[in-house]
């Protein structure tokens, strides 16, 4: 065994963050605070308000402000450029696919918040794949372990 130690940091840790980074933590962020605004919300309607099931009004609300953790953790390991975050900025956003997809499908106000949503998915999915990104994170690719 050697006494020597690997470097935590990656030699592009040091320079100045990416903009592509940036952005992708910025909306990764603002999904996550949708996800909190949207769980307080209806906590507060389910306490307060005269909902059909107070029951299901709470627990929807607990639910959505949990869920609001994981997109809002992972903007904050974007933002100090930790490479465990690509992945649950990667899995928040294949998550909104889906519910975009759905709030399109309705026929009232929910479709432009539909389309919000999935641009801001698809944007920070690009993004988050982008190499640039991926070597600002410091995370190697297939065949890369060694180096």
């Amino acid at each position: 065994m050697s006494s020597e130690q690997t470097p935590t940091t990656t030699p592009d840790a040091a320079g100045p963050r990416p903009h592509r980074l940036t952005y992708a933590a910025g909306l990764t962020g603002l999904e996550g605070l949708g996800l909190l605004a949207g769980g307080v919300w209806m906590l507060v309607r389910g306490l307060t308000g005269q909902p059909d099931d107070r029951q299901q009004a709470v627990t929807g609300g607990l639910t959505l402000v949990l869920l609001a953790l994981l997109p809002l953790l992972a903007a904050r390991g974007l933002l100090g450029r930790k490479g465990w975050s690509r992945g649950p900025a990667v899995i928040t956003q294949l998550l909104a696919l889906p519910v975009a997809y759905n709030l399109l499908q309705s026929d009232s106000v929910a479709i432009p918040a539909g389309i919000v949503l999935a641009v801001v998915a698809v944007t920070a999915l690009v993004l988050l794949l982008n190499p640039e990104t991926t070597r600002a994170l410091g995370i190697r690719g297939p065949g890369n372990a060694e180096k």
